[in-house]
């Protein structure tokens, strides 16, 4: 009787990001070539935590031999949580259980991670997995500073994005402020505005506090509008990074907005359904009515055009890589105790490591650790450098202060008083 072949599956959570297909297809061909079975489950966690074993795909190489340059996922995903309670996550080991699968590739970033090794745990030994760390946000905790991949791609294409922004606001005199995402941590929003030169950026590991308010995002805005006038130009693009909204008040938004700020299965607050960039091109705006002026600003949001993009060669050439070092990872004996339920594979000094899940917790939350901007960084001080945004020299030489003022239609003292806080005077 011929015995059945090891069974291993894969699916992704999250939100899309350029590379998954090519993942998809690495971790297939090296698994098949390997003797295993391949079982790709559609939607992330979403049918396994209800129960259910018949949204699925047996893959094999002619399936996936050619989908690497393809955007989007080929098996969908979600950020259906099995954690949310325990009759899910039994749920989840049990479909896991009748589909036969003892290893199991996912492809996400930190929720996924953090559902992942909680089923593992859960599964007591008869379930390994290995993480293939995707998002655009960049905001897992890689060592050396290694991308996860599609953030590259996403860099690529929102820097056209905002090339074309930049020449529209020069040809039309108007700003535009283009919201781009990060959830967390301002990577994006930073590798787009560094790469394209844009006017200026604005990402939450700037306030060091839990929440700001609304009114120190627009002047941090109005400040470099009134500095480009003085400069000789009345246009400018400013990339705000989403993760802007963790820091504000979640009553103030939904005020701002005129409608309730919701939340995930994860209790984070949907940032997709938050208007931020109408919300402060709004509110600069009438700032400037205010006192008799305008300021022509465009709200943009870049969002699904660039995590649903043809991943470009790095990222084709990462995930194969990355792809391909999950199976072979999940096949070898464990080197260390700890990777024995599994972890995040990664690339560093030109080999595979991987870094186990427990490594990946935060151990004042319990949650996956998440990296973010290090605002004392060679990187992060040269981009700021590049930028037009209110310096606290410019309130200290009377000749640009009294430049700002009148720029602004006031006087030098109370321009000082309004935007001296703004840069930290």
């Amino acid at each position: 009787m011929e015995s059945r072949a090891t069974r291993l599956g894969i699916l992704v959570g999250g939100g899309p990001a350029p590379g998954i297909n090519s993942a998809i297809s690495a971790v297939t061909i090296e698994a098949v070539n390997s003797g295993l079975s391949v079982t790709g489950i559609y939607d992330g966690f979403e049918h396994l935590a209800n129960g259910r074993t018949d949204m699925v795909q047996p893959l094999d190489i002619p399936d996936v031999s050619r989908i690497h340059f393809q955007g989007g996922s080929v098996l969908r995903t979600s950020r259906a949580n099995p954690l949310r309670s325990p009759e899910r996550l039994q749920a989840t080991l049990r479909a896991l259980q009748d589909l036969g699968i003892e290893y199991l590739v996912a492809i996400g970033g930190d929720g996924t991670a953090y559902a992942v090794s909680e089923v593992v745990n859960a599964a007591g030994g008869r379930l390994r997995a290995a993480l293939i760390p995707k998002t655009i946000d960049n905001d897992l905790p890689l060592p050396e500073h290694k991308p996860t991949f599609g953030f590259e791609t996403a860099r690529h294409v929102g820097t056209e994005l905002v090339l074309n922004l930049m020449e529209d606001s020069r040809t039309t005199n108007r700003w535009y402020f283009a919201v781009v995402m990060g959830r967390v941590a301002g990577y994006l929003a930073l590798g787009i505005c560094k790469a394209s030169g844009a006017t200026l950026c604005v990402i939450p590991e700037e306030f060091p506090v839990d929440r700001i308010r609304l009114d120190h995002v627009c002047d941090i805005l109005e400040g470099a509008i009134l500095k480009r006038r003085v400069m000789g130009r009345r246009h400018g693009v400013a990339i705000l990074a989403e993760g802007l909204c963790s820091k504000l008040d979640p009553e103030e938004l939904a005020e701002a907005q005129g409608s309730p700020v919701t939340f995930d299965s994860l209790g984070r607050i949907r940032l997709a359904d938050i208007a931020l960039a109408p919300i402060l091109a709004q509110k600069v705006r009438e700032r400037f009515t205010a006192r008799g002026d305008e300021a022509p600003i465009t709200d943009v949001t870049l969002g699904y055009a660039i995590r649903g993009a043809k991943p470009i060669p790095f990222d084709v050439d990462y995930t194969r890589t990355l792809g391909n070092g999950a199976v072979r990872f999940l096949l070898a004996e464990p080197e260390r105790e700890e990777l024995r339920q599994g972890g995040m594979v990664y690339l560093a000094d030109g080999g595979l490591h991987v870094l186990s899940f427990p490594e990946m917790r935060d151990p004042r939350t319990g949650q996956t650790r998440v990296r973010v901007v290090d605002l004392q960084s060679h990187d992060y001080q040269v981009a700021r450098k590049y930028m037009i945004r209110l310096e606290p020299r410019d309130l200290e030489d009377p000749v640009m202060l009294g430049d700002l003022a009148e720029a602004a239609r006031t006087t030098p003292a109370e321009f000082a008083k309004t935007f001296g806080p703004t840069v930290g005077l």
